[in-house]
């Protein structure tokens, strides 16, 4: 693969699938890329490109779990293989402790929804019927102020990723749910 060649999402598929165990963690990474294939469409983003980029952006979760290691080390097993420098430039920006600026609209989207996505299936799945249907903007808001909910969650990332987007918080709430509603059968909710 060529510096310029996008690899198809069957070869994206098929490293998740490779480098990621647990079916949550493949979940996660199904529910960022479909937020991200929104957000490409609204703000005239490659959809095939922003969808990748969040299909691919923990791949190394399982192998590399700690600040350390986690983008980097799967960020330059990327590059070897010839992922594009945009694509590892926004892998690398959604974890801020690697220092690597958000200076694209797709970095900034990834980090936006990296973290709302997580929150927002942990809604789900204390709905009655474990759906994303029973989710509302409320009730994501409200337990975005308790601290004993869904613990892992960075609610200050998801607050700064909308505003580093320039949107609204209700409003990427809204938007990331309908994406992730798009896909609610591959994440079993």
């Amino acid at each position: 693969m060529t510096e310029q060649t996008l690899p198809s999402r069957e070869q994206a598929l098929a490293l998740i699938h490779e480098w990621i165990a647990n079916p949550n963690l493949r979940k996660h990474c199904y529910a960022v890329e479909a937020a991200m294939r929104r957000y490409a469409r609204e703000l005239g983003g490659d959809e095939e490109r922003w969808g990748l980029t969040g299909l691919v952006h923990d791949f190394d979760w399982e192998r590399h779990p700690d600040a350390e290691r986690h983008p980097v080390q799967g960020v330059a097993f990327l590059r070897q293989n010839g992922w594009p420098e945009d694509i590892l430039r926004a892998v690398l920006g959604h974890a801020s402790y690697t220092g690597v600026p958000r200076d694209t609209p797709m970095a900034r989207a990834l980090f936006a929804v990296d973290e709302l996505c997580g929150l927002l299936v942990a809604c789900a799945l204390v709905t009655p019927e474990k759906s994303l249907d029973q989710v509302e903007v409320a009730s994501v808001r409200k337990k975005m102020k308790r601290a004993d909910f869904a613990r892992n969650v960075n609610r200050e990332d998801i607050v700064n990723g909308a505003a580093e987007l320039g949107v609204d918080l209700d409003a990427h709430i809204a938007a990331t749910l309908e994406a992730l509603r798009g896909i609610k059968g591959e994440l079993g909710l």
